[in-house]
């Protein structure tokens, strides 16, 4: 196709977050019409691996964008390598929209072309088979929002964020998120981080509120809840747990605490079960902390230049 359709249309495959009855009725509507349309698996999958298609798609202009959340679907395209233009792209959102409303808003059509029952027929078939396995699940920044205050770059045990020549945050491994963890959304002060495939909003995408922003402050503040970052708390549980095996023997206390303390992480930043069990070893974490010494403390807002 040498015309860059005017239409991207987003499956969401590897997440049950769009009605499959929404997902269907406009796919159905846009086979049925005769208007260009490309029809994706998985967006966020898109942006991961940074798919020319987005930014031939951005450079475009005038698009129309059918997928979720507004403010998720802004920000995969950057994370993409593909900003959207200011003016001229149009998304709607099927996590929040009815089937009529989405094709309501769709661009004008005339019908005709291919028989639509086959075209449904072999985009569905399509869509629901993707070229590989992996759920898509990684943070998404709103750079409208961040202020690159450093805390998920500490937070996080497994080298997902980086920090680019000017100092800004940046997502530098997809894949080596955890699937279906959002605790760096649940440390982030500015609701700044976003899991497009998280089951409730703000961190699925969905706009902030001020109510949000309230709810997730108590959430957040990982020093009020646990005493210090993630990495100060490990490294204090097991000075502790040193000292009571210099004095007491008691190593079954000790684990003790330490199963405490990820418990407490689990359940007030919404961590699976699968995550925890794939954390770094202890010498590990040790070697990370050593490191974040000899080199420089952790990112503070001067170290940023804000």
């Amino acid at each position: 196709m040498t015309e860059t359709p005017g239409i991207l249309f987003c499956n969401c495959t590897f997440a049950d977050v769009i009605a499959p009855e929404v997902k269907r009725e406009v796919l159905r509507h846009l086979c049925e019409s005769n208007r260009p349309f490309h029809a994706v698996s998985d967006l966020c999958g898109l942006a991961a691996r940074k798919d020319p298609v987005l930014k031939k798609m951005a450079d475009a202009g005038d698009i129309t964008l059918v997928a979720c959340h507004p403010r998720a679907v802004k920000w995969l395209f950057h994370a993409g390598g593909a900003p959207l233009p200011d003016a001229g792209a149009v998304i709607l959102d099927m996590r929040e929209a009815t089937a009529a409303a989405v094709i309501q808003a769709l661009p004008p059509g005339a019908a005709g072309g291919r028989d639509p029952a086959d075209r449904f027929a072999s985009i569905s078939s399509r869509l629901e088979s993707p070229p590989d396995g992996w759920k898509p699940w990684f943070p998404v920044i709103d750079h409208d929002r961040c202020t690159n205050c450093g805390k998920c770059l500490t937070f996080c045990l497994f080298d997902v964020f980086g920090v680019d020549e000017r100092k800004n945050i940046f997502v530098k491994n997809e894949a080596g998120c955890k699937t279906d963890c959002p605790a760096c959304a649940r440390v982030c002060p500015e609701v700044a981080i976003m899991f497009p495939k998280y089951g409730k909003g703000p961190i699925n995408g969905d706009a902030v509120r001020e109510e949000d922003m309230q709810r997730e402050g108590m959430k957040v503040d990982v020093s009020s809840l646990l005493g210090g970052d993630l990495y100060g708390v490990l490294r204090d549980r097991t000075r502790q747990a040193r000292k009571r095996f210099s004095t007491e023997q008691d190593e079954a206390r000790a684990l003790r605490e330490r199963k405490q303390c990820l418990q407490e992480i689990q359940e007030k930043l919404d961590i699976p079960d699968e995550v925890l069990m794939a954390l770094p070893a202890e010498e590990d974490i040790r070697d990370r902390i050593r490191k974040q010494t000899r080199d420089a403390a952790p990112p503070t807002e001067d170290d940023w230049g804000i």
